[in-house]
């Protein structure tokens, strides 16, 4: 198959020559130009990659990042997420089963475009589409060459984006082993690989950290862990199970671990009033969720920890570490209509990107990769709009009202994913390739090049 490299280099080239040309220009700090041309010159370039940090903002579009912008930095500041040197943008549509588009997608057939590089149906995970059998993972290639592998998520580690990682299931909701009604042939006792919660455990990823705890307590049925829990199991497997921030600091290099950190989805950093049908009385959010219980690991303690752990364990090997790192409910805060909890996932996700740039910038052989699985609902709009779903009035850390507006499903329902691409950016070796509008099963193809799966 030709490699791909000779129309991303050309614009590649034109980019630098861009980009130099506008470091000639002076721009207000505030402007975010904050990479030069020769960071961009830097960024450009094929080789291997010793590690890939690949960062996904569930549901997090276009508007939830110019959300989060306006309202924590300000319409000229710039996020963590914006100082990346190479910025593209990637369609996201699934298909049906006869492979024709589908055009606003799911978590599971958008994450499992990226991580198998076959397009699937929504609700399935990392399987085809018409004949539901299962497409190795970048996990799983990455295993066997040799590379560390974590995942880290606010969402149960059953969700629907780390579970692309690590399992094969006919559909999303197969989540433990009490759940598998719509996955028959998938289960232990038809010959299948079980539940998400089995085959994550029995996949031995190194490092395991999210929510989903009673997934993980429900009792496997049937084969050699029967009669003990998903957890039991895992303990079984060798992993070191924690709970809370104190056991995630006891955790020592060595080790699988696997971090539960509450019954379903981790609690949302940030609270307020959700959005009405006729608006809100403009609002301040709460940036310490009451509901949040104390010991709760944020999304960058997690993401810190699980560095730590991938980099001490491949301390003597050539190979390095493959980290997905998700900040879930951007998207779960935009399907309640609920702005303040949609921005603060967002921050909290933007802090995460912050210590992936971080630790690329001393060790320049990490790829670092962030995008979204999919857009959502939420979009600015003017003030004196009358929209006819809902919507809340913010007032944002400069002192000025905003406007957002949930108008994808009717008042009292979940909103809705849209069709729309999203942003991709990246830097280090291969990031080149995300330059351009490129397809969702392309990231596949980049990582693959990036730790030389294939």
């Amino acid at each position: 198959m030709p490699k791909p490299t000779r129309r991303h280099l050309a614009v590649a080239t034109a980019l630098v020559a861009a980009t130099a040309a506008a470091a000639a220009v002076t721009v207000p700090s505030s402007a975010g130009a904050s990479d030069s041309a020769h960071q961009a010159k830097a960024a450009i370039k094929g080789g291997k990659a010793k590690n890939v940090i690949l960062l996904i903002g569930d549901g997090m579009g276009d508007s939830e990042i110019t959300l989060a912008r306006d309202y924590t930095v300000g319409a000229n500041g710039r996020l963590n997420m914006d100082r990346f040197p190479l910025t593209g943008s990637y369609t996201t549509y699934a298909v049906h089963e006869d492979g024709t588009p589908d055009y606003v997608t799911d978590s599971a057939a958008s994450g499992s475009g990226w991580a198998t590089g076959v397009k699937t149906v929504n609700g399935r995970i990392s399987k085809t589409p018409g004949t539901d059998k299962a497409v190795p993972t970048l996990l799983e290639l990455a295993q066997k060459k040799g590379y560390a592998t974590g995942s880290v998520t606010t969402a149960e580690l059953t969700d629907a984006t780390p579970a692309v990682l690590a399992s094969h299931a006919t559909d999303r909701s197969c989540q433990g082993p009490a759940d598998m009604a719509k996955c028959p042939t998938d289960t232990l006792a038809a010959g299948g690989p079980g539940s998400i919660a089995e085959q994550s455990v029995n996949h031995k990823v190194d490092v395991l950290f999210g929510g989903g705890r009673k997934r993980f307590d429900q009792t496997v049925t049937d084969g050699a862990f029967k009669g003990l829990t998903v957890t039991e199991q895992a303990q079984k497997l060798g992993y070191q199970v924690v709970t809370d921030n104190a056991g995630l600091r006891t955790v020592k290099p060595g080790q699988r671990v696997l971090g539960l950190f509450a019954s379903g989805n981790v609690p949302v950093e940030w609270t307020g009033r959700p959005a009405a049908v006729g608006g809100t009385d403009p609002q301040r959010c709460v940036t310490a969720n009451p509901n949040r219980p104390a010991g709760t690991p944020s999304l960058v303690d997690s993401a810190a920890k699980a560095i730590q752990l991938l980099e001490a364990k491949q301390k003597h090997s050539k190979q390095g570490f493959f980290l997905q790192i998700e900040g879930a409910s951007i998207d779960k805060q935009d399907h309640a209509a609920d702005p303040c909890g949609q921005i603060g996932e967002t921050a909290a996700f933007d802090r995460a990107v912050k210590l992936a740039r971080d630790y690329a910038a001393k060790h320049p052989d990490t790829l670092v990769v962030t995008t979204a699985d999919h857009g959502h609902t939420s979009q600015i709009v003017p003030l004196e709009a009358t929209p006819p779903g809902l919507s809340a009035t913010l007032v944002t850390d400069e002192g000025q009202q905003l406007k957002v507006n949930y108008s994808t499903n009717t008042p009292g329902q979940s909103q809705e994913h849209t069709g729309t691409q999203v942003r991709i950016a990246a830097q280090g070796p291969q990031a080149y390739r995300v330059l351009g509008v490129t397809n969702q099963t392309d990231l596949f193809t980049t990582i693959s090049e990036a730790l030389r799966l294939r």
